[in-house]
Order: structure tokens, then sequence, then C-alpha cells
């Protein structure tokens, strides 16, 4: 074997921004294809450029049980703004960033809104890190399939580092924390950022855990899906899901920094707001009646609740 040929090789067995960009577009595929399944409707694909360099795939899925949905695949590069390097505290650079992000919005009241999002950043100064995370928002809370959802969450986790789970779940409630609301955006779930080459990891070892992650996703939210989609429901439940879905878009509007990096770098508006649910109210001053689902939901959303030990 030549030379040439074996530094082909070599450069192919590499985890490089190359080889972790196409296992993320994969994961996409495989995402969209099992949704697809689930509801019976078909993701249309926007395939787009970005005008400072790299593009991607935004999928967008309006079916029976998935009201909207969102599942997207980005990778970009170019010249870090100055605002992006203020923000990281970094000097003068040109970044690589690439990821899958996901939102599902659900018909049923009673099926709960899921993100997640698993992401690779890297600079040509030879700085790199991976971030993501996977969160629940229920319209109303069921302690069971809180437990459920943190359980596999858990499993995930321990089978990379013991510590994972307990620190990625911290940080989930309080970065998932509508400050002005003064509540979390749900029952959290588990968020990590800029897990780098230290303590003893490798690069190797971080993607590994980060596509851990995201092949959790379709266990965790078809579960939910097949348990929630066919149940019965009001007008009632359809206004307070409305009231609900208004907090989701507070959040990320205000607060969320995966938006605000996807529009101060010239990202897709459509793809970076994709997140948003078709309907959404905000009613003045709105009030739950006492001893009610929507009160006990309301109640709930709290940071540090162990909610894989939490039943009433």
């Amino acid at each position: 074997m030549s030379q040439s040929k074996n530094a082909i090789e070599n450069y192919l067995d590499m985890l490089n921004k190359d080889k972790i960009s196409q296992e993320f577009k994969s994961l996409q595929d495989d995402i969209c294809q099992q949704l697809e399944t689930a509801d019976g409707a078909s993701f249309h694909e926007d395939k787009w450029e970005r005008s400072g360099g790299g593009g991607g795939r935004t999928r967008i899925i309006q079916g029976k049980h998935i009201e909207k949905g969102g599942v997207n695949f980005s990778a970009v590069e170019g010249e870090l703004p100055d605002k992006i390097l203020k923000a990281l505290n970094v000097e003068k650079s040109n970044f690589f960033a690439t990821g899958v992000s996901i939102v599902l919005h659900s018909q049923n009241p009673f099926v709960p809104i899921i993100h997640m999002n698993v992401r690779y950043f890297e600079m040509d100064n030879g700085t790199w890190w991976f971030g993501g995370g996977i969160d629940l928002t229920p319209h109303y809370i069921n302690p069971e399939e809180a437990a459920f959802f943190h359980q596999s969450l858990k499993n995930t986790c321990d089978k990379h580092h013991e510590d994972y789970y307990p620190k990625f779940k911290q940080w989930a409630d309080d970065y998932f924390f509508i400050r002005h609301r003064k509540e979390t955006r749900g029952i959290g779930g588990i968020f990590f950022d800029r897990l780098s080459g230290n303590d003893g990891f490798t690069k190797e070892d971080r993607f590994d855990f980060v596509m851990d992650v995201g092949n959790t996703f379709c266990p965790i939210y078809l579960e939910l899906l097949k348990n929630n989609m066919d149940k019965p429901f009001s007008e009632k439940n359809k206004d307070w899901q409305y009231l609900r879905r208004g907090r989701y878009v507070e959040f990320n509007l205000v607060w969320d920094k995966g938006t605000k990096f996807g529009l101060d770098t010239d990202g897709r508006t459509e793809s970076i707001l994709m997140s948003l649910p078709s309907t959404a109210n905000w009613v003045y001053n709105h009030k739950v009646v006492p001893n009610s689902h929507e009160e006990y939901t309301l109640n709930h959303l709290k940071k540090g609740i162990d909610w894989i030990s939490y039943i009433e």
C-alpha cells in the first residue's frame, strides 16, 4: 500500500470535524425515519447554505400526532463575529460548528414538548468542545413519566461516568430556568457544554457520550408519545397547552444561548426559530384553579427535584 493511500485511510479513521459532521447527519436521518414511522407523516426538507460558510438541512414534520416538529442538521464555518468572541472570551479566530437540534410540539396536550441538541465546536487555534442535552417540558407533569425520563438519561450517563448525570441534571435545572417567571421551563433533563479533552477524557470519549445521548432520544420520546397520543382531552386542556407553549417561547427568545448564537452568526432564521410552536397564548395575569392538575404542574416547576425517586 502506498504512503499516500495510508495517509488517506489514517485521515478517514481520525475523529475530525468531517467525521463528526457525517455522524450527526446520519443521526438526523435515523431520528427522522423513526419519527415518520411513529406519526405516519413525512418530513419536509429545506437544504440551505450560509453566506459566511457552510449550511444545513432543516426538516419539518406536521403530522397526526406531532403538530409541529423540527429536526435540524447544520455544519457552519467562518470568522467568529466580535460579539461571539467577547462572549467566549477568545481571540480572533475562524470557527466550525456542527450539530443536530430537535424540538417537537404535539397535538395532544398530554404529550410533552421535547428538546434535544448535540453539537461540536472548534476553532482554528486548536480549541474544541462538545455540548448538548435532552430536556422535557410537559404541559401536565406526570411523576411516573418524569421518573422514566430521568432514569433513561441517567442510564446513558452512567455508561460513561458516574458524575455525568448529577452534574448535567443540575446544569439543566439551572439553564432551563425562566428567570423572569421564577420557574423552570419543564422538568429539566441533562445539559452540558464545553466538554473538551480535560479531566482524562479524550475527544473520542466525549464524542461517544454525545452520540449515546443522541441515540437515547427516540426510545424516550416514542414511549411518551405512544402512552399519551390517543388520550382524550378537552378545550380546557388545549388552552393550558397553549399557555405552557407561551412560556416555552419566552425562554427560547429571551434566554436561550443557542438561539442567540445562531442569530449572531447569521444563521438561517427559519431554521433557528423552528423551535417555536404553531400556536401559543399569553393570557394576562392567568390564575390556575386550586387543587387542579394545572396547579400541580406549576408547583413542580422547580429546580432540584429528584424525579427518579419522586413519587407522592
